[in-house]
């Protein structure tokens, strides 16, 4: 797996990415697949090639732009993995476990190595970890945290453009059921146990 430590130490030195998608997002999301493929047995060189590489290319929230962030990092892909010798059945499924992994793409990875390459990125999404990064990139983009006069979505549809806690309606309280793997399911429902715990614990110190 030195390849692996070489693509790891190449992302490290290129990645000018926002707290919430840096290249700690890319460990921990790394720590996450290594996790998955043990249970699912998959090739675990193409699985954390596509973790390293999947957020190379990562434009702003706010960008126009940012819709195609995993589209991007999927082509830039193409160029690193030639580099380090990756054969071009191994390019293609890597790139193409990219370009698919996205939430605002809303596809199904047709590859296991694309599926645990999404579930390994969702769950950086949930848990303490997920409330942490809703209120970092909310913050980088002067959002509020929650609408005063319904906080939790109750009588609205949900706005994270907006509302910080929005965005936990929007999308993260949904992912729990878009997981693709049996291991990514586990992790998933127990992550989504600390966001709703959350929502309580708010609810009572805001209302």
């Amino acid at each position: 797996m030195n390849v692996i430590n070489s693509l790891k130490d190449h992302v490290q030195k290129i990645m000018d990415n926002d707290s919430a998608h840096d290249f700690n997002h890319i460990m921990r999301v790394f720590k996450n697949a290594k996790q998955i493929c043990k249970k699912e047995k998959a090739n675990e060189k193409l699985v954390l090639s596509a973790v390293l590489l999947h957020d190379i290319v990562s434009y702003p929230k706010s960008d126009k732009r940012s819709k195609f962030s995993s589209i991007e990092s999927a082509k830039k892909s193409k160029q690193i993995l030639k580099k380090y010798n990756f054969t071009s059945e191994e390019i293609t499924i890597i790139s193409d476990a990219i370009s698919e992994h996205s939430f605002s793409q809303k596809k199904i990875p047709k590859t296991i190595e694309g599926k645990i390459l999404q579930d390994s990125d969702r769950l950086d999404a949930l848990g303490a970890i997920g409330i942490a990064r809703v209120f970092a990139t909310s913050g980088n983009l002067k959002r509020s945290f929650y609408n005063i006069d319904d906080p939790f979505c109750k009588k609205r549809i949900p706005n994270d453009q907006t509302w910080a806690v929005d965005h936990f309606y929007q999308k993260l309280l949904k992912l729990e059921s878009l997981m693709n793997t049996k291991s990514g399911k586990v992790e998933a429902k127990r992550r989504t146990k600390i966001l709703k715990e959350f929502l309580r614990q708010l609810k009572q110190e805001v209302q």
